[in-house]
């Protein structure tokens, strides 16, 4: 299996990933980071799949329908060509966002007498127990979940234990966690499908997009947009665990959760889209935290409903991806330290209070935690952490993190001018002494470079944020020499890696995608716009066939490692995007 032939489909409540070969290969019920229903991706053998596809057992040819969340599937073979259609309903309905744990397929004949093969076989999460099926006139019944498990269909029930049959006019399968369908399903699912297409299409219509590039940053719209959790206003990473960063590297991490830092990122890709109501619900998600969290001693992740009962297990008897585990279950980073999360707090909140759009946002509440966030970020500033990436080695005091907290004082200097002027002079202050501390312990003029920890002498590619936070003037030569040598010494075969230092589990192996993205706005912002367009255009071509990107790219085979898709990585690209193309200005 290939995360190269995934497709993904989802509402914002759910999501799932369905093969080229027309199965559900990694499905989590009811949310993303509950159990999962079907997990053949970490267990081809006996982790379960929902699979509608041809009889053959030929793969299809998938594509998204135009500007949506909506997955095709074409299948070919001697006998004709059928379509199956995927999706997870969403829509705006009785003045509110419709989004029913509910997987829509849709199979129907294109050409000829086509041959199709259904099977609907869940597991009861990580045991991987088979659940009783309790057959109804026209639907069957799974017995063992927390909430009733319906596959609805107008397919003969006799056809769904994985048997070939002829599909001679348009079908429907409706599998339902919770609600059951309750009216007819043909006229449902076509009423479903036409007012899901309609709703990402006017959120497709709705997005700011550059002159170039446009395609990539659609798609990554639309699948970042996948990764929030509306219920709460989370942002998760990713939508799977496990998959390893490399093979054989044993990299294998649980991402299906929200982590505060990457909240941050994602709120300003969606800000270059001109959508915001994604940050307005992050922020009630983080007032939730705050909330219950007086000292701010905030953990880097949390699920998506704000609790950290986050414990790191490994599944022994599931085989992992490609048969490559160990499959993990929670995620140890979030008893990490990792001070940089309350600057990108602070960054996040910083706009309701600097952009006059946002002023029926702004609360007492909202202020004071984002003034305990940047108090907090310089009253750390320089003490060791697990850093970025999440070190498992010794903890040293981390450059980035300590930029991070420049930025809280910065960002919160230019909010209490406006809103909190007897206060605007001690976050200016700490600023600047917190910028001076970074120059005098990070840069060093003997290398010719700021370094990834106070006094050290090792490169990571998050120094490039450097550039973008304008830590210093863009022109100023350290900036530039910086990122040069992060690209000289980071880079392989045109991709950038994190760094080049044993984090407990060895030396990374493969490029980190999101990297390459900060070199392009890194070079863009520098001056070098020639090199960051040429650059984007390179590494697009390593994107999969549906424009969905992954956490890891090996550079020596072309494969897509890591959890899939990414929500950093579509983030970078969206980002990278905006930084290399020329503006609409210059090409109207």
């Amino acid at each position: 299996m290939r995360l190269e032939d995934l497709g993904l489909v989802g509402n914002c409540q759910f999501s799932a990933l369905i093969e080229r070969s027309g199965s559900v290969v990694w499905c989590c019920l009811p949310r993303f980071d509950s159990d999962p229903i079907f997990g053949r991706l970490l267990d081809a053998d006996n982790g379960g799949q929902f699979l509608v596809g041809s009889a053959s057992g030929e793969p299809g040819t998938q594509r998204y329908v135009e500007n949506t969340n909506v997955l095709e599937t074409v299948f070919s073979d001697a006998d004709g060509r059928l379509r199956v259609v995927d999706m997870a309903p969403r829509f705006e309905q009785h003045g509110r966002v419709f989004r029913p744990t509910m997987l829509v397929r849709i199979v129907e004949p294109i050409e000829g007498t086509p041959r199709a093969r259904v099977l609907c076989d869940p597991r009861l999460g990580w045991t991987k127990a088979r659940p009783v099926q309790l057959p109804g006139s026209n639907h069957v019944r799974f017995e063992g979940f927390q909430s009733p498990v319906r596959l609805t269909t107008d397919i003969p029930l006799s056809y769904l234990g994985g048997q070939t049959f002829t599909v001679t006019e348009r079908r429907h399968l409706v599998l339902t966690w919770g609600a059951t369908v309750e009216e007819p399903l043909a006229p449902m699912c076509d009423r479903y499908l036409d007012e899901t297409v309609r709703y990402w299409r006017r959120f497709v219509k709705q997005s700011n997009v550059p002159p170039s590039f446009q395609k990539e940053v659609i798609r990554s719209a639309l699948a970042l947009k996948l990764h929030c959790f509306e219920d709460t206003g989370a942002i998760i990473a990713a939508m799977t665990t496990s998959i390893p960063e490399g093979p054989g590297t044993g990299r294998t991490w649980d991402y299906r959760y929200c982590w505060l830092r990457d909240a941050f990122y994602a709120l300003g890709a969606f800000g270059l889209l001109g959508h915001f109501e994604e940050r307005e619900s992050f922020v009630s998600y983080l007032l939730n935290l705050a909330g219950g969290n007086p000292s701010l001693d905030l953990a880097p992740l949390y699920r998506v409903d704000g609790t950290s009962d986050l414990e790191e297990r490994t599944m022994a008897e599931w085989r992992g991806f490609e048969g490559d585990g160990p499959v993990r279950v929670g995620n140890n980073a979030a008893l990490h330290r990792q001070i940089d999360i309350f600057g990108e707090m602070v960054l996040a909140l910083a706009p309701v209070f600097l952009d006059e759009r946002f002023r029926d946002e702004q609360s007492v509440a909202t202020l004071d935690l984002l003034e305990r966030l940047a108090r907090k970020a310089i009253s750390v500033v320089g003490t060791p952490d697990a850093s970025i990436w999440e070190y498992r080695t010794e903890w040293q005091p981390q450059t980035f993190s300590s930029l991070m907290c420049w930025a809280a004082a910065d960002r919160m200097a230019a909010v209490a001018s406006r809103h909190l002027p007897s206060h605007a002079e001690e976050f200016r202050d700490a600023a600047t002494r917190i910028r001076d501390e970074i120059v005098r312990k990070a840069w060093s003029p003997e290398l010719g470079f700021f370094a990834a920890t106070y006094g050290g002498a090792n490169l990571d590619a998050s120094l490039l944020q450097m550039v973008m936070l304008r830590f210093l003037p863009s022109h100023d030569l350290r900036m530039r020499a910086t990122v040069d040598a992060v690209a000289r010494t980071l880079g392989r075969n045109g991709w950038l890696m994190r760094y080049l230092t044993d984090d407990g589990f060895g030396v990374p192996s493969v490029a980190f995608v999101i990297c390459t993205f900060w070199l392009i706005e890194a070079l863009a912002m520098t001056g070098r716009s020639d090199e960051a367009y040429e650059t984007m255009q390179r590494v697009l071509e390593a994107l999969s066939p549906l424009g969905l990107v992954s956490e890891d790219y090996d550079t020596s085979t072309g494969r897509s490692w890591g959890n899939f898709p990414q929500a950093y990585s579509h983030i970078g690209l969206i980002r990278a995007a905006f930084a290399a193309s020329p503006d609409w200005s210059d090409v109207l």
